[in-house]
């Protein structure tokens, strides 16, 4: 079998700059925002120049959310970045996802000079011939209802790329006329002595161990989903949605592997692309590469992303203490009495305190190194780190003892939560925080995967 090389990148959330981009309901807007607004154009228009020069592969795979929310514009403005990469020389594969269309015109926006105002919108059955260069035209079996399709990559590799955007109570679906699509698909790959690598905007597996017990943002059904391509021969998927990076293994019952390649959003941190290489019909090797840096008021990319995303969680923490109400609608919290006493008790707490006192209240020992580090700067560090992947609070070092023991220190009251994981057992949620602040397992950057 030949090598095969590809990139793949993910969520490049395209706007067309154009449409309007400042102002107070912007600022407003952004106070919360992980990824950016203003500046896709660029950082997307620096890629594709990185892209049409990079050398190591022709063929490219974007997974979904291929525009900020489906304003017809910056569909037409992305098209054409791609028609500029395909006349490079490279071979564009990509799937749509929910924020590539709207159903109305209401639920796209822009800002103007007059506020917040609603650009033209793209239906979902638009898209199929907006993107049939890419992707459909060349495509070996296509399911037009649901927006997949199936594309031969090399003589021995076969791209699986799979729509999910439709919803079934309230939730991503891959309905049962889908799945009979996807099994004969991968039988008569296997028929050909084909190796399947599928791309699908929405994560099969968690992301992060704690992901497991949220079941809002994983697709319905997703234990019963992932077995389900494991033993139907397809080993390997690449995905984005939820703008974090990681590499997970999940192993079926009847022993078959399925790995979930999540890759970061371009335009919010963490901001990479994968090259991947098809070694064999068993091995694949995944490297990362940062964003290029991008035309703006800047010169370091990743920094500027990083900063955007802790200014993202100190403005909710900052705003639990000064404008509860504010990060009230925010986390989608109603009540009004002990809760938000609660809350801005918590705001007050976490922007006061320093991590030694934490760990002097809670009886935990604590590295004189972080004695003196902000709670706040110490909660927004964790939570980045688990979008960012390659988590660094593992036991064993400063800051992840002192995460480690506060969940030992709490470990009765965990262990009395009854909360069920995505595979529908009790979920050990000491385990998952535990591994959701420090990674254990597979390198979430760079690895060599055995897939069967």
């Amino acid at each position: 079998m030949e090598q095969l090389k590809f990139y793949v990148m993910a969520d490049p959330h395209f706007f067309d700059a154009s449409l309007g981009c400042s102002g107070e309901e912007y600022e407003n807007f952004m106070h919360y925002e992980q990824k950016c607004f203003a500046e896709t154009e660029n950082i997307n228009k620096s890629v594709f120049e990185f892209l049409k020069n990079a050398n190591e592969a022709d063929i490219v795979l974007i997974a979904g959310d291929l525009t900020f929310n489906g304003e017809k514009k910056s569909h037409d403005s992305f098209i054409k970045l791609l028609y500029e990469l395909k006349n490079s020389g490279k071979k564009i594969y990509v799937v749509t996802a929910d924020h590539d269309f709207k159903n109305k015109r209401e639920d796209t926006f822009a800002f103007g000079k007059n506020g917040r105002y609603s650009p033209e919108h793209t239906e979902r059955r638009e898209l199929f011939d907006m993107y049939k260069d890419f992707g459909f035209g060349d495509a070996i079996a296509v399911d037009k209802e649901h927006l997949s399709y199936v594309a031969q990559l090399s003589d021995n590799v076969r791209l699986m790329a799979l729509n999910c955007d439709l919803k079934k109570d309230g939730k991503h679906y891959f309905f049962e006329e889908q799945t009979e699509w996807i099994k004969e698909q991968a039988k008569k790959a296997k028929e050909d002595n084909q190796t399947i690598v599928a791309m699908c905007h929405y994560p099969i597996l968690p992301g992060q161990p704690l992901f497991s017990v949220i079941s809002k943002i994983l697709i319905r059904d997703a234990h019963k989903f992932a077995t389900f391509l494991a033993d139907n021969g397809i080993h390997i998927v690449f995905t984005g949605h939820m703008h974090n990076q990681s590499i997970n293994e999940f192993i079926t019952e009847k022993g078959n592997k399925l790995f979930d390649i999540t890759t970061g959003s371009v335009i919010a941190d963490p901001a990479f692309i994968r090259l991947v290489s098809v070694i064999d019909e068993k091995t694949v090797d995944i490297r990362s590469i940062p964003t290029p840096d991008f035309e703006w008021d800047t010169d370091d990319c990743k920094k500027y992303l990083s900063d955007m995303f802790d200014s993202m969680i100190m403005n909710l923490i900052t705003d639990m203490r000064d404008d509860t109400e504010r990060a009230m609608r925010k986390l989608g919290i109603k009540d009004k009495g002990f809760t938000k006493k609660g809350l801005r008790f918590a705001g007050k707490f976490l922007c006061k305190v320093k991590v030694g006192t934490l760990a002097r209240l809670l009886f935990i020992r604590c590295d004189k190194s972080i004695k003196k580090m902000r709670a706040l700067d110490y909660a927004t560090e964790l939570v980045r780190g688990v979008f960012e992947g390659n988590q660094s609070f593992v036991e064993g070092t400063p800051k992840g003892d002192v995460w480690v023991n506060l969940l030992k220190r709490i470990g009765f009251i965990l262990k009395k939560i009854d909360i069920k994981g995505w595979d529908g057992k009790k979920a050990d949620l000491y385990d998952l925080l535990k591994n959701t602040g420090g990674n254990y397992d597979i390198d979430d950057y760079n690895a060599t995967l055995t897939l069967k």
